[in-house]
């Protein structure tokens, strides 16, 4: 009985792991909007309302979530090319 009951509570447990929301993992501040340039350069299928600018690398960013994990992924163009900020020499 008790061998049963500590298999079913971690059962519970582990699979009550797997179904937490981490998306907002970031922080809970909002970002600012994504300037309608940027915006208009984007592929489909991109989620724009998480793109941000990376200050590391000068390029936009956008939260994938897929059905496993959610990540960081370039924003990109129809082409497939980073949207990146040219910087100021």
């Amino acid at each position: 009985m008790y061998k049963r009951s500590a298999i079913l509570l971690s059962t519970v447990l582990v699979l009550g792991a797997c179904s937490a929301d981490f998306s907002n993992s970031q922080g809970s501040e909002a970002l600012p909007p994504l300037p309608e340039e940027v915006a208009a350069l984007a592929a489909p299928n991109q989620d724009l309302a998480t793109a941000r600018l990376v200050p590391e690398d000068n390029c936009y960013w956008y939260m994938h979530a897929g059905p496993v994990e959610t990540t960081l992924l370039p924003l990109r163009t129809v082409r497939g090319n980073p949207i990146c900020v040219k910087q100021a020499s």
